[in-house]
């Protein structure tokens, strides 16, 4: 049966970072390479995503947006009837988009020097924007078990000196894909209080979850409102974005306060095309597009990861939520060069270098399964190709 995610979009030319930056970055033609880096989805949004855009058009006029009650109407309806988290919308900041969230919590909440504790290998615009604020980064390294990740407190415990003043977690995790469980969730929340860190947790993919498994949002634990900072958005979910647009959202009124001293500060303001698609893809015709969309990633998983792992030596880790698979390459005995020659040079597939991820992602590639099948298909076809004489 032929899915709506199944047409091939040519991206190729329109201002597209993933398909247009390609060659400058990895050496990869997009002419007949494929790309599988940056993480944004190679589908069109929902129709009502769209129909939202063409009443703007249709309008034609491009003014400053006001009120704001449909748009955070639709994202409370949004968090309590998908996640279970009922959110008043006095809590709710928009950004423009979670990277800058994150700079804004690491802003109001630390100072040049402090610390900022990541779980690694973690999303590397955290590691870029924490340097580039001249705070330090604090990695905690996450332990494979089985082949997934899981989190060691009685390491972090005795790493932690009292200059760290952050904790930016990424839930559900990227590159590795877990959903972490309520026990972990509990788990970073004791951490964060005993070491009195403001709890940052970065909930963009918290919709692309693969069936069989349940996103918790960490405002559902236990002994965090006092410190909790929850970040969501739409753009991962619905593909859009470009928009630049996410919510941080602050239950706690001082830190709330804080926060939205430093947001005036600042004069910030959110962009009105992120707020129209927003509000449209938060409904229930945005909800039945995401279901079928994470059924279709689903079955890009289960395609890419059979392949993958059937090399010798290679192995992809077991993908929960997001669509970005994590890939090692360690049992392959090459060093980065060797791996990336191959990848990018042989089978001309442009996927993110795991070094880039902080400690533990040295040996591997990431590489982001949300665009058609047959590309998926391709991309298989061509790392056997690649890595043939490993078989």
């Amino acid at each position: 049966m032929t899915s709506r995610f199944d047409e091939v979009i040519d991206r190729v030319g329109t201002h597209c970072s993933k398909w247009d930056k390609m060659e400058a970055l990895f050496g990869v033609s997009p002419q007949d390479g494929l790309a599988m880096w940056v993480a944004d989805m190679d589908f069109r949004p929902p129709s009502c995503v769209q129909d939202s855009l063409q009443k703007m058009l249709d309008h034609g006029i491009y003014g400053y947006f006001g009120d704001e009650s449909d748009y955070l109407g639709a994202i409370r309806w949004w968090q309590e009837t998908r996640h279970g988290w009922k959110i008043d919308p006095e809590w709710v900041f928009t950004t423009h988009g979670l990277v800058n969230g994150v700079a804004m919590c690491v802003d109001a909440w630390s100072q040049p020097g402090d610390g900022i504790v990541l779980f690694t290998p973690v999303y590397h615009a955290f590691h870029r924007i924490i340097k580039a604020a001249g705070r330090e980064v604090v990695e905690c390294p996450l332990v494979q078990r089985d082949g997934r990740y899981e989190m060691d407190f009685g390491a972090y415990d005795a790493m932690m000196t009292g200059r760290e003043k952050v904790l930016v977690l990424c839930s559900p995790h990227n590159p590795g894909g877990r959903v972490w469980s309520r026990d972990e969730l509990q788990a970073v929340a004791d951490f964060a209080k005993r070491h009195d860190l403001i709890l940052v947790s970065d909930e963009i993919h918290n919709d692309l979850v693969m069936p069989g498994h349940k996103h918790v949002p960490m405002a559902l634990i236990e002994g965090v409102e006092d410190r909790l900072v929850m970040m969501t958005a739409t753009t991962k979910t619905f593909n859009i974005a470009g928009a630049h647009s996410g919510n941080v959202i602050v239950p706690d009124p001082k830190l709330r306060a804080k926060f939205g001293a430093r947001m005036a500060s600042l004069g910030l303001s959110p962009n009105s095309f992120g707020l129209h698609m927003a509000t449209a893809a938060c409904s229930p015709e945005g909800a039945a597009w995401v279901d079928e969309l994470t059924g279709y990633l689903d079955g890009n998983r289960k395609i890419f990861d059979e392949a993958v792992n059937a090399l010798p030596g290679i192995s992809s880790m077991a993908l929960e939520a997001t669509y970005l698979a994590w890939v090692d390459f360690e049992g392959t005995g090459m060093d980065a060069a060797e791996i990336e020659r191959r990848v990018q040079g042989e089978a001309k597939i442009a996927a993110n270098h795991g070094a880039a991820f902080g400690t533990g992602g040295e040996s591997f590639l990431r590489f982001n399964i949300a665009t058609p099948r047959s590309r998926v298909e391709e991309a298989c076809a061509r790392l056997r190709k690649a890595f043939a004489d490993l078989q």
